[in-house]
């Protein structure tokens, strides 16, 4: 059982893009979709540097560019994709990637979409310097009620003994000069907000203004949504949670509860891979996995989905 995976915000690196470019056909569709979206995707993702792709309005639509960019590599058609992937989800922004894999949403309506949820990110965290940091290491029962007293939010509840803590820059200092009992570490993230908490709310209204006029179809494939890990057969309902999700918590510890409980036996994570894959090493023992980086890992990946494949009779999207 073989499940695709879409990176979140903060698994962008300067050029990570640059290698892609050499595909047939990438840089046309990448230049399409900055036409269409108001945003230079090529020149951000070849050239900018680390401060300017920190930027929400601009990481969100480059990660999702660039799974999609990715992950069309490995599968020709829709049709491909749903007789060989049992599942897929991303974590945060990716859940647009995912949509877009699994059908529910066209490439380019994805796209737009992502373009206003950056910028209305964006514009929520301006409001009051907020951000995020992770703690490694430390049991749940032990850091979440440390947060709590601290005023911060669990955004990301990711397992594997990692949770991100989400609030104000002064709430994240005091986090910083005193960790939870258990917590290794205290590592802050390259992300410009409190993403998946209250201070977020502004851009729900946004975005649910943003989706009124999307058609939205059933997914194809398993689409695992990170509200709940639950598998969501309906379009329209998918579109609804990828609102929500932008000011509640990231639940990415029951999404692979749900990948577990599936018999998955292998992970691919789309471009740029590497965060879901270290993840699932440690919750999902046993597990192969792969994180596409550059087109080099195309032909691995393609190796693994030979030797994992879904069953189309098993790959039911409900």
């Amino acid at each position: 059982m073989l499940v695709l995976v879409a990176p979140g915000q903060g698994a962008q690196t300067p050029g990570f893009l640059t290698p892609w470019l050499d595909l047939p056909g990438v840089e046309d569709r990448l230049r399409a979709w900055s036409d269409a979206i108001g945003l230079d995707l090529v020149r951000y993702g070849t050239k900018a540097d680390a401060e300017e792709i920190r930027d929400t309005a601009v990481a969100q639509p480059l990660l999702v560019a660039s799974a999609l960019i990715s992950s069309r590599q490995l599968f020709a058609t829709p049709e491909d994709f749903a007789a060989r992937v049992g599942a897929a989800a991303g974590h945060s922004v990716g859940e647009l990637a995912a949509a877009a894999l699994t059908g529910v949403l066209p490439d380019e309506a994805a796209m737009a979409l992502v373009r206003k949820r950056g910028l209305a990110m964006a514009e929520a965290a301006a409001v009051t310097e907020t951000g995020m940091s992770a703690l490694l290491g430390g049991e749940p029962d032990v850091v979440l009620p440390h947060l709590e007293k601290l005023g911060l939010t669990p955004a990301n509840v990711n397992g594997a003994g990692q949770i991100v803590a989400a609030g104000t820059a002064a709430q994240l200092a005091a986090l910083a000069e005193d960790k939870p009992e258990g917590t290794r570490r205290v590592v802050p993230l390259k992300v410009a907000g409190a993403f998946h908490t209250v201070h977020m709310a502004p851009a729900v209204s946004v975005l649910e203004t943003a989706v009124a006029e999307l058609s939205a179809a059933a997914p194809h494939t398993r689409y695992v949504s990170n509200k709940d890990g639950a598998a969501v057969a309906s379009g329209q309902e998918v579109v609804d949670r990828l609102v929500g999700q932008v000011a509640n918590p990231v639940r990415w510890d029951l999404c692979m509860e749900t990948f577990k409980e599936l018999g998955v036996t292998a992970m691919i994570e789309a471009a740029p891979g590497g965060t879901l894959v270290g993840l699932a090493k440690r919750a999902l023992p046993g597990v192969k996995t792969l994180a596409l980086k550059t087109p080099e890992d195309l032909d691995a990946a393609r190796e693994l989905i030979a030797e994992h494949a879904s069953p189309a009779a098993e790959n039911s999207a409900g």
